[in-house]
């Protein structure tokens, strides 16, 4: 049975990869995710079952489309593998517990925050609100946290990236903001704070990597719901482990 589920949770993160995409996709166009059956974009042809298969049918179609032969974004390969990926690694981390299954919906809400925010520099609210709401559900069942943890994570997520949106609104919008409430009710108080740490640290590295290999400017400006999502993957992964770690070298 332990087999069987490990095998399940990647193929269960391809299909829900495939179902991000369309978010991806619709979202920050304004269209409905649930009532409009898939098509191509190029040509509005709608999507028969050869060709949803996730990662198969892009290899299969060399990553055109069947019937007008216009190029699919190679991220959405990337998605459906980034997503299965995810799924692996929760399954080995969580085994099929309460947690996991948390990591899972948490984690499925941030691919497709960091991929748009990549692609278009914008942090929907119609993704953050939905977040917001079902990490606040979340918080009443998370295991071993009180609620007070879980909303003490949100209010501090919330209100530390609101001051720096305030000082420097040039650095940082209020997607980010919206978006560290979200993370801060996932992880509870201190996490919080691991994670918000780590989204610094991974954003000044890879910047400053970037600006130095003269791949982008100083003053260029880079999506961090990336970084953040990365903080808190990370924190909600390991962040008890490095607390414990750094607790007990202080």
């Amino acid at each position: 049975m332990s087999d069987t589920l490990g095998l399940l949770y990647p193929l269960l993160g391809l299909a829900v990869g495939s179902f991000l995409n369309l978010c991806i996709d619709r979202l920050p166009r304004g269209e409905s995710i649930l009532s409009a059956r898939s098509h191509c974009d190029a040509c509005g042809h709608l999507l028969g079952p050869l060709d949803l298969i996730p990662v198969m049918s892009y290899l299969a179609l060399r990553g055109r489309c069947r019937y007008c032969q216009a190029r699919i974004p190679p991220r959405a390969v990337w998605v459906e593998l980034g997503t299965a990926a995810l799924y692996a690694l929760i399954w080995l981390r969580f085994s099929d517990n309460l947690q996991g299954v948390l990591v899972a919906v948490y984690g499925s809400l941030l691919i497709p925050i960091l991929v748009i925010d990549l692609e278009r520099h914008r942090v929907l609210n119609a993704l953050s609100y939905p977040a917001i709401g079902l990490a606040l559900a979340g918080s009443f069942i998370a295991p071993g946290r009180s609620f007070w943890e879980m909303l003490a994570g949100g209010l501090l997520g919330f209100g530390l990236l609101l001051l720096i949106a305030l000082v420097h609104p040039a650095g940082m919008g209020m997607g980010d903001v919206k978006l560290a409430a979200f993370i801060g009710l996932a992880v509870g108080h201190p996490q919080v704070l691991l994670a918000l740490f780590l989204s610094f640290l991974f954003g000044g590295a890879l910047s400053g990597g970037l600006v130095l290999a003269r791949a982008i400017g100083r003053r260029d400006p880079i999506a961090f719901a990336p970084f953040l999502a990365a903080g808190a993957l990370t924190t909600m992964f390991y962040g008890d482990q490095i607390l414990s770690w750094w607790a007990a070298r202080t």
